[in-house]
C-alpha cells in the first residue's frame, strides 16, 4: 500500500487573563498566576498543534470538536485536544511524521521550558522528541503581542496516511460521522474572487 505526505498548519492566539489563572504552553505549567483567557486552558501551543494536525487531514478544526458553547470543554487540559487530533489521524491509517511550533511572546521567557515540552508532546504525537521543533520569539514590540497584552503559536505537521484514505473523505459539510458539521458551500461570483 503506498502512502502519502500531508501537511497542516495551525495557528491560535489568546490575550492574557485579568484573573490569575495558570500559564500552561505544550501541557507545561510555565507560570503560576499569569496566564491566558479561554474557555479551556488556554494552551496556546497545543491549540495551534491541534489545528494543524486537523488541517492535514482536511477535518474541521478544534472549535467543531470542543466548541466554547459546551460545558464539559470548560477548562480542559488543551492535550486532550492534541490526543483527539491525533486519534483523527490514526482513525485514517495515518501517523504524524513531525510537528514544528513557534510561539510568539514578549515574556515570560519561554525557552527553559521547550525540553519538557517536548518530552510532554512526543508520546501524545507518536514520535521522538527530537521530531518535534519548538520556538519562541518576540514580536519586537510590535502590535498587541507587542505590547504584552497576549501571546500567538503557529504550528506546521506533517502526516502519513495511505494514499487510498483519499477516496475514503466525507462529503463536504459532514463529519466523519456523517452529521453535518454547520459548514456551508461559498459559490464564488461569476468574474472570480474580489
Amino acid at each position: 500500500m503506498s502512502h502519502i505526505t500531508l501537511v497542516g498548519l495551525g495557528y491560535d492566539i489568546h490575550r492574557f487573563s485579568t484573573a490569575k489563572r495558570p500559564l500552561w504552553l505544550g501541557g507545561v505549567k510555565v507560570h503560576e498566576t499569569k496566564g491566558l483567557e479561554g474557555h479551556s486552558d488556554a494552551d496556546v501551543l497545543c491549540h495551534a498543534l491541534a489545528d494543524a494536525i486537523l488541517g492535514a487531514i482536511g477535518e474541521p478544526d478544534i472549535g467543531y470538536w470542543f466548541p466554547p458553547s459546551d460545558a464539559s470543554c470548560k477548562d480542559i487540559c488543551s492535550l486532550r485536544i492534541v490526543e483527539k487530533a491525533v486519534e483523527l489521524v490514526k482513525a485514517q491509517g495515518g501517523r504524524i511524521i513531525n510537528a514544528d511550533c513557534a510561539i510568539i511572546a514578549e515574556a515570560p521567557k519561554i525557552m527553559p521550558f521547550v525540553p519538557e515540552m517536548k518530552q510532554v508532546l512526543a508520546p501524545i504525537l507518536g514520535v521522538s522528541p527530537r521530531r518535534v521543533g519548538i520556538k519562541a520569539t518576540t514580536n519586537e514590540k510590535l502590535g498587541a503581542l507587542g505590547r504584552r497584552e497576549g501571546m500567538a503559536a503557529f504550528a506546521t505537521v506533517a502526516v502519513c496516511v495511505p494514499e487510498e484514505a483519499e477516496t475514503q473523505q466525507p462529503a463536504p459539510g459532514q463529519s466523519p460521522q456523517g452529521t453535518p458539521c454547520g459548514a456551508t458551500q461559498v459559490t464564488q461570483p461569476e468574474g472570480g474572487a474580489a
